[in-house]
């Protein structure tokens, strides 16, 4: 369970030689590795809304009831999956391109579901939930896991490392992109949601 998590973040190029010998199938990746990752941010979150709230600045926090947060959670839970998920389909639409032999949809899925383990592992510091420090570890998160995909795709796909960073490049850009909106959701549903909805109830 978990046994990549060391591996990647201490000696990422070793291990995604035995990751690729693996062969490991997409059910086994989601029950050891994304489901249980996925839900650092989401536990996290949820107690630093809770019990704490969003620090804004000096005094201003804002704090959401349970099960507000709670199911605030859970959508954020599906998103986080469904990322992974639109990833791996992007890794394999770029794979088309640069070989003749691409790997398959669920192989992608895999590799993508370990590419994002620096941003999942990022979602600790969601327990106190300053902005400005979700942002930093995000920030942080991002550029480690750019570095695992740098490092990774060209082994992954067989591919020269030229085309390995165009391939790269591209799949950072739009999971910066389905990053940016995550990040939207995030703050909609954690912090301004409750706020939104008794404004609109009220307007």
């Amino acid at each position: 369970m978990l046994t990549h998590v060391w591996g990647l973040m201490a000696h990422p190029q070793r291990e995604w030689k035995q990751i690729k010998g693996e062969r490991e199938t997409l059910t086994h990746l989601y029950e050891h590795h994304v489901l249980l990752l996925a839900a650092i941010p989401v536990i996290c979150s949820y107690i630093g809304t809770t019990q704490v709230g969003w620090g804004l600045g000096g005094d201003t926090h804002i704090q959401l009831g349970y099960l507000d947060a709670l199911g605030a959670g859970i959508v954020f839970y599906l998103v986080i999956l469904a990322a992974v998920y639109s990833v791996g389909k992007v890794i394999r639409a770029l794979a088309k391109r640069f070989t003749s032999t691409p790997p398959k949809q669920s192989e992608c899925i895999v590799f993508a579901g370990y590419v994002a383990t620096p941003m999942f592992l990022s979602g600790l510091v969601a327990i106190y939930p300053l902005i400005w420090l979700c942002l930093l570890a995000g920030i942080i998160g991002l550029c480690y896991t750019a570095y695992l995909l740098y490092l990774g795709i060209p082994s992954f796909l067989g591919i020269s490392s030229e085309e390995g960073f165009i391939v790269s490049s591209s799949t950072l850009g739009i999971g910066v992109l389905v990053l940016e909106a995550l990040l939207g959701l995030t703050v909609l549903l954690w912090g301004y949601g409750e706020r939104i909805i008794l404004a609109l109830i009220g307007g």
